[in-house]
């Protein structure tokens, strides 16, 4: 289910656009500057962005320029008339598209809907990366091979794209349900001890204590990350 992040520093705003997406299969995160919306893409797992230009702390178009590091899920700029240039600066930098205030409800949704498509539909425009690296552990996609301390490991295929999911983003946290719809492709339902079970397997082969893990680790109440190293 799509995650939308909604980043305003008028909370009248953010409030209106959360009443805008009310459809149930939509989760909401809402920040109110830049840096609070960075922080949110690297704690959650955001499929787009809905993101003011003018604010404190940090500007939608500075936070877009960093978000753009780490993220390729389409980021829609919220306008006043008057911000032309600041459109076509934020176009230039990677925006996808851009509202101008006041907005027609009608509109933003539309907009919404036709960025996720594309999105879901074509997937992050990032070139594809082939060797994962976190600590000791060495995951190389052109071949679908994984060694662990220069030892080769044996994984099934949903092992396999559980710890590619980890290593392409080191530190993040995926909940349950998102690693099943990830991965399985399906509408997650009472999937947590399906997507434990592959977990205690995957640690079965990748740890050298899986009671005491090194690198897949859980964090009680929210999910499971991986850490041990830098991701190159």
């Amino acid at each position: 289910m799509p995650h939308i992040l909604i980043c305003d520093d008028e909370k009248d705003i953010v409030n209106a656009l959360k009443l805008y997406h009310t459809d149930p299969d939509y989760i909401l995160h809402e920040a109110f500057n830049g840096k609070e919306a960075i922080e949110t893409v690297q704690r959650e797992n955001i499929d787009i962005i809905l993101m003011d230009i003018m604010m404190p702390v940090m500007d939608g178009i500075s936070a877009m320029a960093k978000i753009r590091e780490i993220s390729n899920c389409p980021i829609i700029l919220l306008t006043a008339k008057s911000e032309d240039c600041d459109k076509i600066l934020g176009l230039n930098m990677g925006a996808d598209d851009y509202i101008t205030k006041p907005f027609n409800p009608l509109e933003v949704t539309a907009r919404v809907r036709s960025q996720l498509r594309r999105y879901f539909r074509l997937g992050s425009s990032a070139p594809k990366r082939e060797i994962y690296v976190v600590g000791g552990i060495e995951l190389d996609d052109k071949s679908k091979s994984v060694t662990v301390d220069g030892e080769s490991v044996s994984l099934t295929p949903k092992e396999y794209e559980i710890l590619k999911l980890f290593m392409a983003s080191p530190g993040k946290v995926f909940s349950p349900k998102e690693i099943y719809q990830l991965i399985w492709k399906e509408i997650p339902l009472n999937t947590d001890n399906t997507v434990a079970v592959h977990i205690r397997n995957l640690r079965e082969k990748i740890e050298i204590n899986p009671a005491e893990p090194r690198y897949v680790k859980v964090v009680f109440g929210h999910g499971y990350k991986i850490e041990g190293g830098i991701n190159r």
